[in-house]
């Protein structure tokens, strides 16, 4: 084989865990509110897992992308509600007033004041999902923030976790995988290695 240049400075690859789904207690890093493309107003919550096995885990998942564009996936993402008196925005309402609920729950003393800077540094608890991805041809499924919960619901496992999301709206018809590509090679004795 020819020789990699700068083959003594190329680092490995660290064990990677895949983020489990499941529910987490976390730190809110920042949150701020933008306009998405249909011009409906979003709050974005940056969190970071701040306890067990997966503490910092979007910290240290951000150090290790290697590409230009690096990408903070712990991002909770609430629509914020337009008060415009109708059945959709009355569901935004309840699912934010969740949120700030979690949030004013987990830090005693701290009570919702419109202000999304006033969040940063807060404790909450977050609900994990399963969604589908598809981008460049390519898909798969990744765990993201779902829900914000409390503290104390997180730590004493009461919670449910959502059905995955699919980007057809419901899960892909399986087949049975054959060996994962491999070919079956009967009697370990007609190895070529």
């Amino acid at each position: 084989m020819k020789p990699i240049k700068n083959w003594d400075s190329v680092q490995a690859v660290e064990d990677w865990k895949k983020l489990p789904n499941g529910g987490y207690v976390c730190r809110i890093f920042g949150a701020k509110e933008r306009t998405v493309s249909n011009g409906s107003a979003m709050l974005e919550v940056s969190v970071d897992i701040s306890e067990g096995e997966f503490k910092d885990y979007y910290a240290t998942d951000y150090r290790n992308q290697n590409n230009e564009n690096k990408k903070w996936r712990g991002i909770l993402r609430l629509f914020v509600p337009t008060d415009d008196g109708s059945e959709k925005d009355d569901l935004t309402k309840k699912i934010f007033k969740g949120f700030t609920n979690a949030v004013e729950d987990s830090n005693p003393g701290y009570h919702w004041d419109w202000n999304e800077n006033g969040l940063k540094g807060k404790a909450v608890g977050m609900i994990t999902r399963n969604e589908e991805w598809e981008w460049n041809g390519k898909s798969g499924m990744s765990v993201r923030p779902f829900k914000a919960v409390s503290v104390d619901d997180i730590r004493s496992g009461n919670y449910t976790l959502p059905k995955d999301k699919y980007l057809n709206g419901s899960a892909p018809a399986t087949s049975a995988p054959l060996n994962d590509g491999f070919a079956v090679i009967e009697g370990g004795d007609d190895l070529p290695f």
